[in-house]
């Protein structure tokens, strides 16, 4: 049978580890995909870096030029992993123009430009695979169009950006600041030298964004989900989680509300027994709640070279098992019929019902405890637990931390106003957000 042409765009880390296991791993990929599999054009504008990856591989031409691989008529499948939003976005939109399937690992692109490459994919009848953009080599995505297909998808949560988990598991294990930790994770390659996508929270948003459209079955809408990272966390607020029972990790976190759907990436507390809230180093686990199978955690490698290129290559096997199938009776890209998405709105903070943290910097005097307590019934905020930390010999302030009930943010917002307000209370509340998912 005659191979399945690819051409591949970009052979970095990824695109070499694509190479290498699509090599190494040849005969077994046949076996599932029913015929060859075969990369036969790469493109790279350092072709001295794509030399060295294809090295003495037969079959395979070298170009400096990505408009030559989506013009060549020999190529069913492009990958793209240039990465970015300009030219990838280009090099995606002339590629399924062309009437070719293409694969990607892009999850800013898809994340912002999603709606747009899914709609002219649609209408030209190829198809757009996605698994390597999300938690790189566990298989999510497939689990969430297909595997979990049966299920009302109640909840999303997940650890999904490696760097920022690494922190995390490093400052609690040993007690470190976050800067201290940062210039760790760089030395060794865990954060790059602009680490501002991981710290701040946006590669997971953009990650979160596409499992929330194949979860709820509602267009992309990167720019309505509610984005914190972790620079401005303190290690002491991670020794105070502990003492509680609880870990903080960066979550993104995805609900259907009856008026709407969450969205929202920022440091939780996790109950320390919970699965998930053991997941340390740069591992991803993503916890789905289904209604009828309960919640499942999916687990492993959210980067690197060969974890990824596992998900970019079952792309490759599914695109071509699918390849000469009626267009009409693929899988959908966001998993529910293209007519039938809908214009759920995205749940701003103000709304969103979550339990809380407080840490508070107080005047050691009697009365502070009444007054912000009282503070918070006012906001109909109830308290589950408290520390009060002891003074040192001759301090004279202390720490309050307080978990409170499940409320509205509104209200935590209002009530940190007021308390910040108390002359006894000595600069910003500490807020972070707490989810038992049970």
């Amino acid at each position: 049978m005659k191979p399945i042409q690819v051409g591949l765009l970009g052979i970095g880390t990824v695109g070499g580890g694509t190479f290498s296991v699509l090599r190494r791993n040849q005969e077994e990929i046949m076996r599932r995909a029913g015929r060859p599999i075969q990369i036969t054009m790469v493109a790279d504008k350092d072709l001295a870096r794509a030399r060295g990856v294809v090295g003495d591989a037969s079959g395979v031409t070298l170009t400096d030029d990505a408009q030559a691989v989506i013009a060549n008529p020999e190529i069913d499948i492009v990958i793209e992993l240039i990465g970015g939003y300009g030219i990838a976005k280009e090099l995606v939109l002339k590629a399924i123009a062309a009437g070719k399937h293409v694969v990607t690992a892009n999850k800013a692109l898809l994340a912002t430009h999603g709606n747009e490459i899914f709609a002219a994919a649609q209408k030209r009848g190829v198809m757009v695979a996605f698994e390597a953009a999300v938690a790189g080599g566990i298989p999510i995505i497939k689990a969430l169009r297909e595997g979990l297909t049966a299920n009302r998808i109640e909840w999303i949560a997940g650890i999904i950006n490696g760097t920022t988990n690494f922190i995390l598991s490093e400052m609690r294990d040993k007690g470190l600041s976050f800067e201290s930790v940062l210039r760790e994770a760089q030395r060794l390659g865990y954060a790059e030298a602009d680490p501002t996508f991981d710290i701040e929270g946006v590669d997971a948003a953009h990650k979160l964004t596409i499992m929330s459209a194949i979860a709820f079955g509602i267009p992309m809408q990167f720019d309505k989900a509610h984005v914190e990272g972790i620079s401005k966390l303190q290690a002491e607020d991670i020794k105070y989680a502990e003492q509680l029972g609880y870990r903080i990790k960066l979550l993104g976190i995805t609900k259907q509300q009856p008026e709407g759907v969450e969205l929202r990436v920022h440091p939780t507390l996790i109950p320390a027994k919970r699965l998930i809230a053991n997941v340390e180093g740069a591992m991803n686990a993503v916890l789905v709640k289904g209604d009828a199978v309960g919640a499942t955690l999916y687990y492993g490698k959210g980067a690197g070279a060969e974890p990824t290129a596992s998900a970019v290559i079952a792309d490759l096997v599914d695109v071509t098992r699918m390849h000469t199938a009626d267009p009409e009776n693929r899988v959908p890209h966001l998993a529910f019929q293209p007519s039938a998405l809908r214009a759920t709105p995205i749940l701003g903070m103000g709304e969103v019902e979550t339990s809380y943290y407080f840490r508070m910097r107080v005047e050691d005097r009697p009365g502070v405890l009444a007054d912000i307590t009282r503070i918070l019934a006012d906001q109909q905020i109830s308290i589950d637990a408290m520390i009060q930390r002891e003074p040192g010999e001759g301090e004279e302030q202390t720490d309050i931390i307080m978990l409170t009930h499940r409320t509205r943010e509104k209200n935590a917002n209002a009530a940190i106003a007021r308390v910040e307000a108390l002359p006894v209370v000595k600069g910003k509340v500490v807020r972070l957000r707490l989810e038992e998912l049970n």
